[in-house]
């Protein structure tokens, strides 16, 4: 976990942006001197108005209805530098199917936690004694959900969020503060984020005496007061579909050490889908995914303060196409790949697999760009990683079971093909695995390259060099993953995906026609 970090921008200049828009138009003034001929000239025909290039959003007229028996609550408006909004805030639990429609006058309030139904239990049938409550919450392409504070989303086992944008209205979750345009570049920290939980296997079981990846390993999720938890022994679970979406500014503190990632999943199973999904600026990690069985695709995490990517607790993955990028002097690892503790080497162990990834380091503030230990099995193939700091190294490997291979679910150390590195050191000792170790690890792969130069453009766009490395089949790995022309996240012919959804910051600008991560972006 990392410290937490909070901006808030006072003063006149926050002031005045909080009461008159952006894109408001100041007609010019008039001056100089006039003469009156005679006879007199017929009066001048007015001025055209000019045409305003952006209108500031008016609030709806009130709440939608919901199928819920608990309904939206209209509580007032709030106002930003684009407009004024309707404020529906949600209930503290939905306990039937619902859907938040669109509305370019309404912005979604999380007061609190807000659950999405009840959970399940970790057997889907009810054997365990607990009942299926179906709930499905849907979010409409364009919708913008806020909160503060401690609020965070909670999709219970047997519900689903299926929040699916599209490319030119995404679905976003931020802050109050980014409505009320008070934000910049390092402003994180401000609400939860979004958990989904599933009955998938994980394990670092809390109960004592339980078999990991068993229907009776259950795990807690971090920091909720009430209980929220994941795990079970139905691999393919589903807790929704999530694509095109951004979720901003989150990391807020919820009890003691433990604070929520921007997107937080728990023994989550291969049914979920993840497709162009990105983290902006998590006072925490970017993403984290606790157990369970993850396919993700177009996968994006900015700003994150602490790791970009942290794997845990025996999750079985497949990442293609990731960008992650480290605000300059912020951030811990780009990936963190499970703990080391009491449950190392446990089965299910954790097996990650990255095909076509853009990582850029820049934190010069921490040990390592990528560290794997307690008994991960992983792979990252077709993928570049820069340090920009210069003083980061690129890999580390801690444990001596990280490397070796004692059990059927283990496939041994590491795994890198077609990956190159940028870095001024490539290779650092960790616990019980030397620098010298790891190198031999990298060398056994195919078309690896420690001694890279990259050619990258627009931060994260393959250059000349990007584009001259052979490429490694990933469909050797999983069925999931497609096979790629080149390595690196955005490539030719692969380079449009970043448009459209994303919003631009100081990190990185993802496409001149979107809005910044400081503004709300708006839809007619």
């Amino acid at each position: 976990m990392t410290i937490l970090f909070r901006t808030l921008v006072l003063g006149t200049s926050a002031l005045a942006l909080a009461s008159c828009g952006a894109d408001e138009i100041v007609s010019p003034g008039t001056g100089g001197d006039i003469t009156i001929n005679n006879p007199p000239a017929p009066a001048p025909a007015p001025a055209p108005t000019p045409t305003p290039t952006s209108t500031l959003v008016t609030p709806a007229a009130g709440c939608p209805t919901i199928s819920n028996p608990d309904q939206l609550v209209n509580d007032g408006t709030i106002t930003g530098p684009t407009g004024e909004y309707r404020v529906c805030t949600m209930p503290a639990r939905f306990t039937a199917s619902s859907t938040l429609p669109f509305n370019r006058g309404i912005l979604y309030r999380m007061n609190g936690r807000v659950d999405v139904g009840t959970d399940g239990g970790p057997a889907p049938d009810g054997s365990d004694g607990a009942t299926d409550s179906n709930v499905n919450l849907t979010i409409e392409p364009g919708v913008r959900v806020y909160a503060a504070g401690s609020s965070f989303l909670m999709v219970n086992r047997g519900n689903r969020l299926t929040a699916v944008g599209t490319q030119s209205r995404p679905i976003i979750f931020t802050s109050r503060d980014n409505v009320q345009g008070l934000n910049n570049d390092s402003s994180s920290g401000q609400w939860g984020g979004i958990v989904l939980a599933g009955r998938a296997p994980v394990t670092d079981c809390i109960a004592p005496g339980a078999t990991p990846g068993s229907v009776n390993c259950e795990r807690q999720v971090e920091g909720a007061a009430q209980p929220a938890l994941f795990g079970g022994a139905t691999r393919n679970d589903k807790s929704g579909d999530l694509a095109y979406v951004q979720i901003r500014y989150s990391g807020f503190v919820l009890s003691g050490d433990n604070e929520l990632q921007a997107l937080t999943t728990g023994g989550t199973g291969t049914g979920t889908t993840f497709d162009r999904v990105m983290s902006y600026n998590s006072s925490d990690d970017g993403v984290e995914f606790f157990g369970g069985s993850v396919n993700a695709t177009r996968l994006i995490v900015v700003g994150a303060e602490d790791d970009s990517l942290d794997t845990d607790t025996g999750v079985k993955a497949n990442l293609q196409f990731v960008i992650a990028v480290q605000r300059a002097g912020v951030g811990d690892t780009i990936i963190e790949a499970d703990s080391s503790n009491a449950f190392n080497n446990s089965t299910p162990r954790q097996n990650t697999q990255i095909s076509n990834a853009t990582f850029i380091a820049n934190s010069g503030t921490r040990d390592q760009a990528i560290r794997i230990r307690g008994g991960a099995d992983y792979a990252i193939v077709n993928s570049v990683l820069v340090d920009r700091s210069g003083s980061t190294p690129c890999l580390r490997i801690d444990n001596s079971e990280t490397i070796q291979t004692t059990g059927d679910d283990e496939l041994g150390a590491p795994r890198f093909n077609s990956f190159v590195l940028d870095c001024a050191t490539d290779f650092r000792n960790g616990s019980n695995v030397t620098a010298d170790q790891t190198q031999g690890i990298f060398n056994a792969g195919t078309n690896n390259n420690a001694n890279f130069t990259n050619t990258l453009s627009m931060t994260f766009v393959n250059g000349a060099n990007e584009n001259g490395v052979a490429v490694f089949n990933p469909t050797a790995l999983s069925s999931f993953f497609t096979n790629p022309t080149n390595i690196g996240a955005v490539y030719p012919g692969n380079d449009t995906w970043i448009n459209g959804w994303t919003c631009n910051s100081a990190a990185a600008t993802f496409d001149s026609a979107v809005s910044a991560c400081t503004s709300l972006p708006v839809y007619s």
